[in-house]
């Protein structure tokens, strides 16, 4: 093959995409939906044996729906379909997450599977047009590679959700920017977003925040340059979660974080994220926290693009005690995207006598 006809094919195929895309940012809205704080549900609370702390659980599904559109992705609305008709069914049922975390909702297919979970909270993440707070105008490594997607134009928005049984009392959201981007991922207006949790009966809201960092070789262009995306995406959602976090409160970060294999990507991330790692607790038989799930070597976090962090409040207290696959062809159902879902369930302890922070 000719490199002139080669060039002519990538064009090609990146003008299809482009005009996919751009029919897929006409599509629907993402979902969006508002609970009033007298319609939620109590959480059930515990009180420890001794009388001196209470305990309550909160479920945290992260999933990537494998939602892109065509080209990129094709046959997919029979699966995306059958995700939110799962969802709902465990809802309905009392068995599914009190919380969960989307990527990549992009197709009309995949914001229609995500509404039809039938969550009565549901915060979409950055759109289209959502502005970065802050701009790193500083030069990428390299070449700028407008065939490979990076032609200065988002296309359609990040892909991220927060769905929850649970009324979300506050949300933020932000974009990475046109410079914290690299290759195809540009084409999308990726970023983090935050939704506030309140659940009766626990005395203060838990801040969860969802995100989906640059990709590796999907991303179509050299590792300095996806890589450089990788440090500047985990720089502002640092900054972010800086800016929007409440200290007193517990803290959930999860999502699709693209580091897998990637000591480089881990080393630079967990410099400006000082969290626990679910992985790394759960891993330890000592723990406490059961793990219902195959996981291989001494470092399995290594081994996913699907993680969950966490951080203690003042004195709302978390951790994970239990962690499990869904979705991966097993008891909890086919696998329905690229994707497993990863669902932690957490374990939040409060002293009794706790002074009440109303959310509401």
């Amino acid at each position: 093959m000719s490199r002139c006809f080669s060039t002519s094919v990538s064009r090609w195929r990146l003008l299809a995409a482009v005009g996919a895309l751009a029919l897929g940012a006409c599509g629907p809205n993402p979902p969006l939906r508002v609970m009033a704080c007298d319609a939620a549900p109590a959480a059930p609370v515990v009180l420890a044996e001794d009388g001196r702390s209470a305990t309550a659980t909160l479920s945290v599904l992260t999933y990537n729906l494998e939602g892109l559109g065509w080209p990129a992705r094709k046959g997919r609305a029979a699966e995306l379909k059958a995700i939110g008709e799962r969802l709902a069914a465990m809802r309905d049922a009392g068995t599914g997450p009190d919380v969960i975390l989307f990527q990549e909702m992009f197709s009309g297919a995949a914001k229609h599977a995500v509404a039809a979970s039938g969550y009565p909270s549901i915060a979409p993440g950055p759109q289209r047009t959502t502005k970065p707070y802050s701009t790193d105008n500083a030069k990428m490594p390299g070449k700028s590679k407008p065939l490979k997607g990076e032609m200065g134009v988002k296309l359609v928005g990040g892909g991220l959700a927060i769905a929850s049984r649970y009324p979300i009392v506050d949300m933020a959201l932000d974009a990475y920017g046109r410079r914290a981007c690299a290759g195809l991922d540009c084409l999308s207006n990726k970023g983090v977003m935050l939704a506030r949790i309140a659940m009766p009966g626990v005395p203060a809201p838990i801040d969860i925040y969802n995100t989906h960092m640059n990709s590796r070789g999907a991303s179509g262009v050299s590792e300095a340059r996806d890589g450089e995306a990788h440090l500047r995406q985990a720089i502002a959602a640092s900054d972010f979660i800086v800016r929007t976090q409440d200290i007193a409160v517990p803290l959930i970060f999860g999502g699709d974080f693209n580091m897998r294999h990637s000591e480089d990507r881990w080393a630079e991330f967990s410099e400006y994220h000082p969290l626990t790692l679910v992985h790394e607790v759960c891993v330890d038989p000592t723990s406490g926290c059961e793990v219902k799930m195959s996981w291989d070597g001494d470092a399995p976090w290594m081994d996913t693009q699907d993680l969950q962090f966490f951080a203690d409040g003042e004195q709302l207290t978390v951790r994970p005690v239990r962690v499990e696959a869904m979705f991966d062809g097993g008891a909890s159902g086919p696998q329905l995207s690229d994707h497993d879902g990863f669902l932690v369930t957490y374990e939040l302890r409060w002293p009794v006598g706790m002074a009440v922070r109303p959310a509401c």
